[in-house]
């Protein structure tokens, strides 16, 4: 996994179908993926249950790309192994999950896998300035967490554009998760971000049956940015 500021989409399986996740995750690499952005979440931290482990290592083989782990679960310290072991390229842990980000992060980078931060869309940026030095990617959430088909909270562009200053000439990614449409994909790339995260906006119309139009929609993200 080399650095680079292009532009990468991420289709989160929040929005695929939970029964053909393997197929699934082989469609959208083949209409035009970058990554693919995996959900985890607890009905604890946030109001929703996804999936674990198991589900990242069923699916870790039909993933050629990046498996981008999203931990939304709390505490995140007693699972990062069994998400390491599962395949996750990247796990992004929240800054509001637990008292110690620091030696999560740590435990993370310890484990082998690429260091992500996420912020929600309530928590300032302050809380991440200790910590550029250890990440390799910071998610600024666009949404509250927990549940995919949101409205984007436009409040959070300017956060994205501080961020990217502060970051300066570090490689760390800026991952953009939640109500990501074309419109709003310019706005968050042309204030720095380089990972979008799109799950109803790439899923929608297409199944593994007829996954062109995953391809069509992956297609009007990067066109837009």
């Amino acid at each position: 996994m080399t650095f680079d500021r292009s532009i990468k989409i991420a289709p989160s399986i929040l929005s695929a179908d939970f029964a053909n996740f393997g197929l699934e995750c082989e469609a959208i690499e083949a209409q035009g993926a970058d990554w693919v952005h995996v959900d985890v979440m607890d009905g604890h931290f946030v109001p929703n249950i996804t999936f674990g482990p198991a589900t990242c290592k069923a699916i870790r083989p039909h993933i050629k790309t990046v498996m981008d782990v999203h931990l939304m679960i709390a505490p995140v310290d007693p699972y990062i192994e069994a998400f390491a072991e599962a395949g996750a390229d990247v796990i992004t842990a929240h800054v509001e999950a637990g008292p110690h980000i620091h030696r999560t992060l740590q435990a993370i980078r310890g484990a082998g896998a690429k260091a992500g931060v996420a912020l929600n869309p309530g928590t300032d940026l302050d809380s991440v300035d200790y910590l550029l030095d250890m990440v390799d990617l910071v998610c600024i959430m666009t949404v509250n967490p927990g549940f995919g088909g949101q409205k984007f909270i436009h409040s959070q562009v300017e956060k994205v554009r501080k961020l990217r200053a502060m970051i300066g000439d570090r490689p760390i990614h800026i991952e953009i998760d939640g109500g990501v449409t074309p419109e709003t994909a310019l706005l968050v790339a042309e204030a720095g971000a380089d990972v979008l995260v799109a799950g109803s906006a790439v899923f929608k119309g297409g199944s593994v049956s007829n996954p062109a139009p995953y391809g069509e929609n992956i297609r009007a993200i990067r066109a837009s940015v």
